[in-house]
């Protein structure tokens, strides 16, 4: 889960914003009074600073404190329109162009932090609906809510993710996930899809849907 220092202002976009990273699966930090440290007290992994005008000299002096003495990536959320005020601004790591999409915002904070790790096709994140698997982490959260697996239970759901609407046999299943070598029976698939979904469905959240005499897929409209 990574940590992100939230600079917004007040009122319902800022509150639906925090809402949306924290469904997400990002914790979100705040600055405390006199901005000499975090709520929480743990360090952030980047800042997010959401541009609604204001002063220049105030962001500049903001950035010059984040990035010089937090030593903190720094992502500008702004709107389209404030493009062209990007050159005459203070240096700054990345930008995102409203609304904001946490996909987005999740790879290229992980572009900026250290010892970033990223896959061949530089997807580290695969979201359906309000289910997030970070394959970088190998977290799964649903409603922001961290959901612990085993190994298989997340091997299992990352596949199905993976390839949604898409219906497996159990035998398919079986092979993609345990391997062809694996001697157990189709029951075993059939167990791990019950544990599976008592982790992460409940009355808001379907994810997996079985398909009578034929197996399992994922949902398609997610």
């Amino acid at each position: 889960m990574l940590r992100v220092l939230l600079v917004t202002g007040e009122g319902r976009e800022a509150e639906e914003l925090r809402a949306k990273l924290t469904r997400a699966g990002f914790e979100c930090l705040y600055l405390s009074e006199g901005d000499a440290s975090f709520s929480g007290g743990q360090s952030p992994d980047f800042a997010l600073v959401e541009i609604n005008g204001g002063s220049d000299e105030r962001n500049r002096e903001l950035f010059h404190w984040l990035k010089t003495e937090k030593h903190l990536p720094v992502i500008v959320l702004l709107d389209k329109s404030q493009l062209e005020n990007l050159d005459s601004a203070p240096p700054v790591d990345d930008f995102i162009i409203k609304p904001l999409d946490v996909t987005e915002l999740l790879l290229r904070a992980r572009r900026l932090l250290p010892g970033s790790k990223k896959t061949g096709t530089g997807g580290e994140l695969i979201t359906r609906g309000d289910l997030f698997i970070d394959l970088a982490a190998c977290e799964v959260t649903v409603g922001g809510r961290l959901v612990p697996l085993t190994f298989k239970e997340y091997e299992l759901l990352k596949y199905l993710a993976g390839n949604k609407g898409r219906v497996f046999t159990r035998e398919g299943l079986l092979n993609k996930v345990w391997g062809y070598d694996y001697y157990g029976g189709d029951r075993t698939v059939d167990v791990h899809i019950t544990r599976l979904r008592s982790k992460i469905e409940d009355a808001g959240h379907t994810f997996i849907e079985t398909v009578r005499n034929i197996g399992y897929r994922f949902r398609d409209d997610l």
